[in-house]
């Protein structure tokens, strides 16, 4: 039977890289969003809002999907706001795909906050969990998006009958202009400045971040745990961690970034020195570096995302995966942190994002 694939939320730093792997193993494969440009070649764009359930049942009314990505998610004020919010978007798509009776599996994108709590109590003190994070460790006992995507699902596939994945990866690293959790981008952006204004490269972070061991995901490596979940049988109806495979220090990294963008780098000095500070007044020098290089793109808030880099970077543990579920079921892919973010950093030179 031939792969069909939906890819929702098809133009974020998942979804993107998702689309593109699925496009090169010969799937046919459709990108859902509100506004699906630059999607990867191969890929055929659906247009529609997921809280608007006519037009997303107009939109898919002539797509008939074997397997279902979803890889999207919106931020509210507050956390109740985003369970209420995000759960409606999942439920809207898994009901009207429902009638068709052709998805045979679900793979549903969360992430680490699954372990460290929503935003309202990310990663406080008093509330750490163990690390390395492993799949087996319950619930926090607080509202959580994430646990409201998750039920979602798993209604669903009792309902409908088809298999489903959940998928947590650590920080994501990958091309995506406007996304709102893009810690590469917003390194790349804020090293192009300090290059630009002669100032360091300052580390934003807490002590135990500097300190400690840490790992990432590439979007490259997400996206082949997503196909590797979807069609291996033994890989069914499990909640996978998903990092690169190895581990790192801040301080061992940094100033590695610094190298390649020839600045001078500035470590951890006794205080956090949050980024969003640091950027608050860089829109007008990012506009002037934009102009000067005749970059794609003059706007630093679709570019960065601090306050996110800040969370990351911010939190008072050192934060590992455990990557169990999936190496004991055969998945095997690695990806070098250092070539993921120097990866990321050249083709955004390349195609005109940075200086």
């Amino acid at each position: 039977m031939k792969k069909i694939a939906l890819v929702v939320g098809a133009t974020g730093i998942t979804g993107s890289n998702l689309a593109q792997e699925l496009v090169s193993q010969g799937w046919q494969t459709y990108g859902l969003a509100r506004h699906p440009e630059n999607l990867p070649t191969g890929v055929t764009p659906i247009q529609a809002d997921l809280f608007a359930i006519d037009d997303l049942q107009q939109a898919l009314q002539d797509v008939a999907p074997t397997h279902l990505f979803i890889n999207t998610w919106v931020r509210r004020a507050t956390e109740a706001e985003n369970v209420k919010d995000n759960a409606t978007m999942v439920r809207n798509v898994l009901d009207v795909l429902s009638s068709k009776k052709t998805v045979q599996h679900v793979a549903l994108v969360t992430g680490l906050k699954h372990y460290l709590g929503p935003f309202e109590a990310y990663a406080k003190e008093g509330a750490l969990p163990e690390t390395p994070l492993r799949e087996e460790q319950p619930r926090l006992d607080l509202p959580n998006f994430y646990y409201a995507q998750e039920d979602e699902v798993y209604a669903a596939a009792q309902r409908d009958g088809f298999s489903w994945s959940v998928h947590r990866p650590h920080t994501v690293i990958g091309k995506a202009v406007g996304n709102l959790m893009n810690l590469g981008s917003t390194l790349a952006v804020y090293a192009s400045i300090c290059k630009h204004t002669g100032r360091k490269f300052i580390w934003p972070g807490s002590a135990a971040q500097w300190e400690g061991l840490s790992d990432v995901t590439d979007a490259s490596i997400l996206a082949k745990q997503l196909i590797w979940a979807s069609t291996t049988e033994g890989a069914k109806n499990t909640a996978f961690n998903i990092v690169n495979g190895d581990v790192f220090r801040w301080k061992w990294l940094w100033p590695r970034i610094a190298d390649w963008f020839g600045i001078s780098a500035v470590g951890y000095a006794g205080a956090v020195r949050p980024l969003a500070v640091e950027m608050q007044h860089d829109a007008a020098i990012w506009q002037a570096i934009a102009q000067q290089h005749g970059l794609v793109n003059d706007r630093l808030s679709s570019l960065a995302s601090p306050w996110h880099t800040d969370l990351d970077l911010g939190r008072p543990i050192e934060v590992m995966t455990d990557m169990k579920n999936s190496r004991t079921r055969g998945f095997s892919a690695f990806q070098s942190t250092e070539d993921s973010f120097f990866t990321l950093f050249a083709r955004l030179r390349d195609e005109k994002i940075i200086p």
